[in-house]
């Protein structure tokens, strides 16, 4: 019991440590930043950073995804009028990304955490966003509206197997009548969880400039 709760106040601690940093180079920076939008990705920083110190495995990255994996993602978005989901949309980066190719009503945003869910109803007050669990994906979606695309930024290596496991099986049968599955990783090689659960992949890009490099690939149900 000592342990952890010497092990939370050391999270705790370096959450605040975290936030105070970002907050004091916001506010050297300030005088300089215009237009607005640059204060606005100081904003997502601080909120990401702060995230990231409390629960690292959850946000199971180092910093937020860049603007060339969001695009490469969002490139992979198969043509027609179905529903497009986003799991783990964290600071909104592939999100601004699919909003340049699918309009709002399409769109639906599935993430855990709170910070990231404050945020990006902040960013894009049109934009349905939901706090729920992945896990649990079927309880969120409309009914008899096709999913055309699952979107997802999960970090699924890094989550526990059984969790893994539940996360593919509910982006299986969520896109089981001719949807997709779109999946960034880290890992450059080697078999995702959506492929060892049976999934066909139809075309891989590696995002080399982003950092860190990183890998999308796009699934089907085989």
């Amino acid at each position: 019991m000592k342990l952890f709760l010497s092990t939370q106040a050391a999270r705790e601690r370096l959450a605040a440590s975290a936030r105070s940093v970002a907050r004091q180079t916001l506010d050297v920076m300030l005088p300089r930043l215009r237009p607005a939008p640059l204060l606005d990705r100081f904003g997502r920083v601080e909120a990401f950073v702060g995230q990231w110190a409390r629960e690292p495995r959850s946000v199971g990255a180092v910093c937020p995804s860049g603007a060339h994996l969001a695009r490469r993602m969002a490139a992979m978005l198969p043509p027609g009028d179905g529903l497009v989901v986003e799991l783990g949309a964290g600071t909104g980066a592939v999100t601004g990304a699919l909003l340049a190719c699918v309009p709002p009503e399409r769109l639906l945003v599935l993430e855990r955490l709170p910070a990231f869910c404050h945020l990006l109803r902040s960013r894009f007050p049109d934009l349905n966003v939901i706090r729920g669990d992945a896990a649990r994906l079927a309880d969120y979606l409309p009914a008899n509206r096709p999913v055309a695309a699952i979107v997802s930024s999960l970090p699924l290596l890094s989550l526990p197997a059984p969790l893994q496991t539940a996360i593919v099986q509910q982006m299986r049968a969520a896109t089981a009548h001719e949807g997709c599955i779109i999946q960034f990783t880290y890992a450059l090689w080697g078999r995702t969880p959506q492929s060892r659960a049976g999934c066909r992949c139809e075309k891989r890009d590696l995002v080399l400039c982003n950092l860190p490099p990183a890998k999308v690939e796009r699934f089907r149900n085989a």
